[in-house]
């Protein structure tokens, strides 16, 4: 099922989430719809504040090629190395759509998650891969690549999501 995704500003984006304390049926299909929400936008990464839960999950997808689609559900990310090696790449966010900006972020991290059967899982990812699943558990602590940018350029583009909410609310898109 495809969710609505909130859109910036919006004060559930800006909270730190609750860790999951079981995998349940029901957070597992709340992951699935995330993939089903975030496939659709299209995106390579959604977070579960971004759907209005306020849990610590995240699911992601950097394999543009649907025959090559490595779909990935992490319950509790969390960051347990990351590289002193940085990279810069032009980042997004389906709750700040259609604006852009370098963000720079560790090239390397490893991180510890628990999958959708409930298992313990640990990868270090690289590339673009890194650069989303930090992206993605940002969002769980409350915070946009935006935040990352200066006052006068996080300001510019929270005033076009506010326009941009006015005019959805209109109907205008």
């Amino acid at each position: 099922m495809i969710r609505p995704i909130l859109i910036h500003p919006d004060p559930r984006l800006k909270k730190l989430c609750d860790p999951v304390a079981q995998v349940t049926e029901d957070l597992v299909k709340l992951a699935r719809d995330m993939l089903d929400t975030m496939y659709d936008a299209p995106g390579i990464g959604l977070a579960a504040p971004q759907v209005g839960v306020n849990k610590r999950l995240i699911v992601m997808d950097c394999n543009k090629a649907p025959i090559a689609a490595r779909p990935l559900i992490l319950f509790n990310p969390q960051v347990v190395w990351s590289s002193e090696d940085v990279s810069t790449y032009e980042e997004g966010c389906l709750s700040i759509p259609e604006q852009y900006a370098d963000v720079e972020r560790p090239e390397a991290v490893t991180v510890r998650w628990v999958d959708e059967t409930g298992a313990d899982q640990e990868e270090t990812f690289t590339g673009l891969w890194a650069t989303c699943v930090q992206h993605e558990i940002d969002h769980l602590n409350g915070k946009l690549f935006i935040d990352y940018l200066g006052l006068m350029k996080r300001q510019m583009i929270t005033r076009k999501m506010e326009k941009l909410k006015r005019e959805m609310a209109r109907g205008g898109r």
